[in-house]
């Protein structure tokens, strides 16, 4: 598995310095998960990288991140999709949907991104459907929820337990998908 050059440019671009904290600055290039409060964090960098290279972003896509926490990874999709594109990220915890607004202010300011606090919906519906969606906390199973609100010929990338999934819809049947597991993986479990 690598990092294509589009994501590595991106993750270059966009600071993660200016995700992690004041607390978490000196750590902010060690490649691990860091604590963001509530029992969240900002996933390895490794991971991150390999998991937008999985999703084929492109410009002018319209995306999903579930579990948005910080905004890093919000930011880093926004960079690759361009101002053609449309970001949305999702947050159950409040206060991290106010700190992941405040520290995407700081890339995309006049771009079209936005955080929303959900509830026990899983994903956006009033905005999908989407070409890409990125989960960004492990579930236990594949939820249909996600697979109705991609487009037919999306992509999703979703860490089931200790795997990373990549999902590919081929119609708008959402039993017609192709899947492909890449294990070793451990994420903070999804709350839905």
């Amino acid at each position: 598995m690598y990092i294509s050059k589009t994501v590595s440019e991106a993750m270059k671009r966009v600071d993660r310095k200016d995700f992690v904290g004041q607390v978490h600055e000196p750590s902010a290039y060690v490649d691990a998960p860091l604590p963001i409060g509530y029992g969240q964090t900002i996933s390895q960098p490794t991971t991150v990288g390999i998991m937008l290279t999985m999703l084929e972003l492109a410009p002018g896509m319209k995306v999903l991140e579930v579990g948005s926490g910080s905004g890093w990874v919000v930011a880093l999709i926004s960079h690759i999709v361009g101002n053609s594109g449309e970001v949305i990220g999702v947050e159950r915890i409040p206060k991290l949907v106010e700190l992941g607004k405040k520290n995407i202010e700081k890339y995309c300011r006049d771009k079209n991104v936005a955080i929303y606090n959900t509830e026990k919906e899983i994903g956006y519906q009033p905005r999908g459907p989407y070409d890409r969606i990125i989960v960004s906390a492990s579930s236990t199973s594949l939820p249909t929820e996600l697979v109705y609100q991609l487009k037919t010929e999306g992509i999703m990338i979703i860490p089931i337990l200790y795997s990373i999934w990549k999902v590919m819809k081929k119609s708008d049947d959402p039993e017609d998908i192709i899947k492909q597991e890449y294990p070793g993986f451990v994420f903070v479990p999804l709350v839905y």
